[in-house]
């Protein structure tokens, strides 16, 4: 089991303040809106202009994953529309982010002129961790947290993003924080979504080996990048009564002492 120790890293933000609206995912909006307000604490302390606009709802992936493929199209073109104008998107989720980078081309194959607007919406569009590390050019980010932690790779984060340094980096740079790599980091937790409904056996099992690789680290915390993991592996550390806490990374990020 490797560990790192925490290090630091680059902490200045660009010298032109960047804007940057926040897409507030559904499990954010309806489960977790801490973990919005804390991605939006991150943001501002790195002097980013954010706005959050309302009329938000969701980025289509729901139905898109559930083949409803029309369904799908319609919210995603008004996703289009409401972040037709800024100049960052920052999504703190790598399977929303993923849906919007990489599947909107996929809804939108054969219309040229929406092509463009996906081209567009793509180029601006970042997940948290990508927005920090590679538009902000920011490891540390002021954050304090007192114990070990532990990563997991979620799904859509590093397998459609390529999103895997990164967080470490930001988690190595936490002051206090140790970094504590699980075996098998980059497997599944089993959650997936609608994966978990239709296949709550295979799911379960998938997170048991999940939990057994975050306790044999004796990490005091399990950090992903997705609020969907977050969520099915807290549930089950709640359930076993395991000394180990679920955390979105913008949490830890946004801590300072803890």
């Amino acid at each position: 089991m490797a560990r790192h120790r925490p290090r630091s890293g680059r902490s200045q933000p660009s010298p032109r303040r960047v804007k940057a609206a926040l897409c507030v995912t559904c499990l954010i909006d309806q489960f977790f809106p801490h973990v919005g307000e804390a991605a939006v604490k991150v943001l501002r302390r790195l002097d980013v202009d954010v706005s959050f606009p309302e009329q938000q709802t969701c980025c289509g992936q729901i139905a898109f994953n559930g083949g409803y493929r029309a369904e799908a199209t319609a919210v995603a073109r008004r996703f289009l529309d409401i972040f037709a104008g800024d100049d960052y998107v920052v999504v703190p989720s790598g399977s929303c982010a993923s849906m919007i980078k990489v599947f909107y081309a996929e809804l939108f194959q054969g219309d040229e002129a929406t092509l463009e607007r996906v081209r567009q919406l793509v180029a601006r569009t970042y997940e948290f961790t990508e927005f920090l590390t590679e538009v902000l050019e920011v490891d540390d980010v002021g954050a304090k947290f007192s114990g070990s932690v532990t990563y997991h790779d979620g799904c859509h984060a590093l397998r459609e993003l390529r999103i895997k340094q990164g967080p470490r980096a930001l988690v190595a740079a936490v002051e206090g924080a140790e970094l504590r790599e699980m075996e098998a980091s980059e497997a599944c937790c089993g959650f997936g979504g609608l994966f978990s409904v239709k296949f709550p056996e295979v799911s379960g099992a998938i997170l048991d080996e999940k939990l057994r690789h975050v306790e044999a680290t004796g990490a005091r915390a399990v950090v992903t990048t997705d609020c969907g993991c977050v969520m099915h592996m807290a549930g089950a550390m709640r359930r076993r009564a395991l000394d180990t806490r679920a955390l979105h990374i913008a949490e830890l990020l946004a801590g300072e002492g803890g």
